[in-house]
Parts: structure tokens; sequence; C-alpha cells
């Protein structure tokens, strides 16, 4: 093998290196940093935006094991990618080609023709990493699609199911990413995905108002006999204030039976349903309030939320 002499700086002393591999080497390391930094800015950025549009869920990816925390992250932006569909577009057709991008995309991903979009990228990387199922994406983005025409839900049966769909399937997937085959994380997922499916229905209601939508189920505001002008004005009535008490209701009981699976499950899962935290103090402020959906105080941040997930991490609950 050829053997150059390189001086290096004012040094008096001569370094040897070998000029097939070594040289190489440096020559490449300014391009390899610059790789790394910018992959570090793209993640950044990911991760910044998902800390503006899911706020909790952020706060809950950042306590995940390092080893499934990059791939969780890139679950959840996909989820918000395929969330914000509905809220960008008012024309139905337009958020139906969005969509369809999107079950195009993740039809690629399995057969290593990804997009150049950064979360089709970092997902693609995610489903080779941990074999992520395929009919957990497809499920996101059809629960999605099927709510670009109509927001409203009949009965809370539809709601759950709904979230089952659009909530409980990135459960699944985080569990995938983790590597935890375990049948009651399987059914915690499905009852955690549905109760915090049905908190963000609940969340939603001032902004839905704001857009003359109407998204609480309708066999419960005519238990109550709360019509949809009612919602709309954004006045909190007795009968109001029961009805969101029955579905918040149903959401405590789902994440009742979450946690009530707890002792059957592996340590390693715990982590994942971290959010159930989150939903619980959600559901205490909002009793605290009387059922008030329109309080402005619950539409602000909980200062105490990112101790209180940094708590129960310690203490291995959720």
């Amino acid at each position: 093998m050829f053997v150059s002499t390189l001086k290096l700086g004012f040094s008096h002393k001569a370094k040897t290196y070998s000029t097939t591999a070594d040289v190489w080497l440096l020559a490449s390391l300014p391009a390899l940093i610059c790789c790394l930094l910018v992959l570090y800015v793209y993640q950044m950025r990911r991760a910044l935006e998902m800390r503006q549009h899911d706020y909790e869920n952020f706060l809950c990816t950042l306590l995940l094991p390092s080893q499934s925390r990059t791939s969780a992250f890139a679950i959840r932006a996909f989820n918000i990618e395929i969330a914000k569909v509905q809220d960008q577009v008012s024309d139905p057709h337009l958020g139906r080609m969005r969509m369809k991008f999107w079950e195009e995309s993740v039809e690629k991903m399995y057969v290593e023709d990804t997009p150049n979009h950064p979360v089709a990228i970092e997902l693609h990387r995610a489903t080779k990493r941990h074999k992520l199922s395929k009919r957990y994406l497809k499920r996101l983005i059809s629960a999605r699609a099927g709510r670009l025409t109509s927001a409203a839900f009949p009965d809370m049966e539809a709601v759950e199911h709904y979230a089952e769909l659009s909530v409980s399937s990135v459960y699944y997937l985080l569990l995938e990413a983790s590597g935890i085959e375990n049948i009651h994380a399987d059914h915690t997922a499905s009852h955690l995905g549905k109760a915090h499916g049905i908190v963000n229905l609940i969340r939603s209601v001032p902004y839905h108002a704001q857009q003359k939508v109407v998204a609480l189920p309708q066999d419960v505001l005519l238990q109550h006999n709360v019509p949809h002008e009612m919602v709309l004005r954004t006045s909190c009535t007795a009968g109001l204030k029961e009805a969101v008490f029955d579905i918040a209701a149903r959401a405590k009981q789902h994440l009742d039976k979450a946690r009530s699976l707890s002792n059957s499950l592996p340590k390693s899962a715990y982590p994942l349903f971290l959010p159930a935290v989150a939903i619980d103090s959600y559901l205490e402020r909002l009793r605290l309030k009387g059922f008030d959906i329109f309080d402005t105080t619950l539409q602000k941040r909980n200062s105490l939320l990112p101790f209180l997930l940094f708590w129960n991490k310690l203490v291995s609950k959720y």
C-alpha cells in the first residue's frame, strides 16, 4: 500500500496516513458534518412543528426511549399532516386530492419508492426500521378522508368508531415502533385511543362553533334538548353541560379501562400511554369548570403538565 506523509498545522512532527482510506476520510469529514447538521435541523423543524400543532403529544414523545423516539415523531408528524388537511382546504375535492397523495405515498413506501416529502421520508425510515403495518397508516388516512364532507356524528358509537380509526391506530403504530407485541397492550391502545378521540372532540367544540359546525353526537344533543343554534352561539346552557358530561363520562370510562390493564402490560409499554395523564388532567379541569366547554381557561395549556408527565414516567405510571 502506498503511504504518504502529511504535515498538519505548524507541527514539526509528521503523521502517516493511508492514501486509500485516511485521506479520503479527512476529505469527506466536512461533507459528513454538513449532512449531520442538515439532519439535525430537519428533525428540529419537525419537532417544533409538532410542538405547535400537538403540544401534549410532543411532550409525551420526548419522554420515550431514544430507540423509538425518532420513529414516534415520524408517526406523529404523519398524523398531523393528514389531520391538517380538513382545516387547510374549503373544497372537499381538494382535500380528497391531498389524501390521495398520502395514500399513494404510503403505497410507495412499501416498494422502496418514497416521494420527496420530508414527513414521507422519515416515515419510510420508520417503516423499514420497525416494519410498521401498512393497514394502520391507511386507516388514519381513510378516517380523515371520511370527515372531509361531514363533521357531524349521529351518535356516540360513531364517535368511538372514528376515535378507534384515527387515534387508536397511532397507538398501535407506536407499539410496533417499540417492538411490543402484547394483547393487553393492544386492548389498552384501543381504549386509550377512544378516550383520547372523545376528549379531542370535546376540546374542538369552540373551534368548530366558529366554523359554524356542530361536531357533538346528535343523539346526546337530542337527549338533552340542545339545539344546534345554542352550540353555535357558544352559550353553555344547563342542557349543553349535561350533554358534555355524558360525553366526558364515556371518555373517562375508556380511560379507566385502559389504566386497569396496566398490571398486565410490559413496563416498556408504559411511556407510550403517557397521554393518559394529559387526558385525565383535561377531564378534571373540565369537571372543575362545571363542564362549561366554552370556558376560556380550558383552551389554555396546563403549565403543570410537563411535571406531571415526567413524574409519571419516573414512577412507571400512565
